[in-house]
């Protein structure tokens, strides 16, 4: 991995205020993103990228340095953001993010190119790849490991060696582990279930309800994965309140952390497993792991790694056109 003392930028997107589908949730996501920002820590930074509905409300929070007026689509950057910034590598969003079909699949387009052309104005150039994947989907330590679910074979039409070669190729990661997701259709991202924490260190959610699943998940990661060393962590997974059903819940997933250079930022839930879990991400790295509170967006499928993407603060490569 780069030198641990080298920050990345945390990107967030507003909702935008007269967006039906977040109609009901519009002052959770803002308060979660504000309070969000507020945990970043040096050498990171944030940066939210806002609409002219939603600007002034982030600017007085966080300050005019931290804003930027420029309205997304869509608020889970993570999924049609660059997906590795070590190679800045950014693969086609899949449909499923924005409901599935035809129209799920232009509609996830028109989402990333919006995304797309904001970077490209600020001198961020993605490497484009048309492979089919969701940032979600990648979970990767920067240092040549990354796990990524079956869904990613589907969505391509490819063996697991030819996706494997086909993400190495694009990405350079040396070691690539597929699992099967543990709730099948939908989504199905990696990022729910595995965490690089560290340099080939990766937790795994445990799974006491389904032993064959954890046998068999545990068995794709060592094989897929040599050398690294996985720990499980406790799962208190929550789908008692599920905002759209396409998309599950995130509650209870400490998974679904966003990890940087020297960072670990790890979703907390207001429950008695917070504690469990933090202690144990904060024996198995030497990063500073630092607690948000995620309960009141992630009944909507996500929250801290979900709603965030990162790019390493130094100069951007070269872009490969787009087919």
């Amino acid at each position: 991995m780069a030198d641990d003392a080298r920050g990345q930028l945390i990107v967030l997107a507003a909702p935008i205020l007269d967006d039906p589908y977040y109609a009901s949730e519009v002052d959770a996501i803002i308060e979660f993103h504000i309070a969000f920002a507020n945990r970043i820590a040096a050498p990171d930074r944030v940066l939210v990228l806002a609409g002219a509905d939603t600007a002034d409300i982030y600017a007085d929070a966080l300050g005019p340095d931290r804003v930027v007026t420029a309205a997304m689509e869509d608020i889970w950057t993570r999924d049609f953001g660059i997906m590795d910034p070590a190679s800045s590598v950014m693969t086609r969003y899949t449909a499923a993010g924005q409901g599935g079909g035809r129209k799920g699949q232009r509609d996830a387009d028109a989402v990333q190119e919006t995304h797309a052309a904001f970077l490209e104005g600020k001198g961020i150039i993605p490497v484009a790849s048309d492979l089919l994947n969701d940032g979600g989907n990648w979970v990767f330590d920067g240092a040549g490991n990354a796990v990524v679910s079956t869904k990613f074979l589907a969505d391509n039409n490819l063996t697991e060696d030819e996706a494997r070669a086909a993400l190495r190729e694009v990405t350079g990661a040396r070691h690539i582990a597929f699992i099967e997701a543990d709730e099948q259709g939908g989504l199905e991202h990696a990022d729910g279930v595995v965490s690089f924490v560290g340099d080939g260190v990766l937790l795994v959610n445990s799974y006491a309800d389904d032993p064959a699943y954890e046998k068999q998940l545990l068995a794709d990661l060592r094989r897929g994965l040599p050398g690294v060393d996985i720990h499980t962590i406790v799962n208190a997974y929550d789908g008692s309140d599920i905002y759209d059903s396409r998309f599950g819940s995130a509650c209870g997933l400490y998974t679904n952390a966003l990890v940087t250079h020297h960072a670990v930022y790890l979703p907390q839930f207001g429950i008695p497993q917070d504690v469990q879990a933090l202690e144990t991400v904060r024996r198995l790295t030497q990063k500073q792991v630092i607690p948000v509170a995620s309960q009141q967006v992630c009944h909507m499928g996500g929250g801290v790694r979900c709603m965030s993407s990162q790019i390493d603060l130094v100069p951007s490569k070269t872009s490969r056109a787009r087919d």
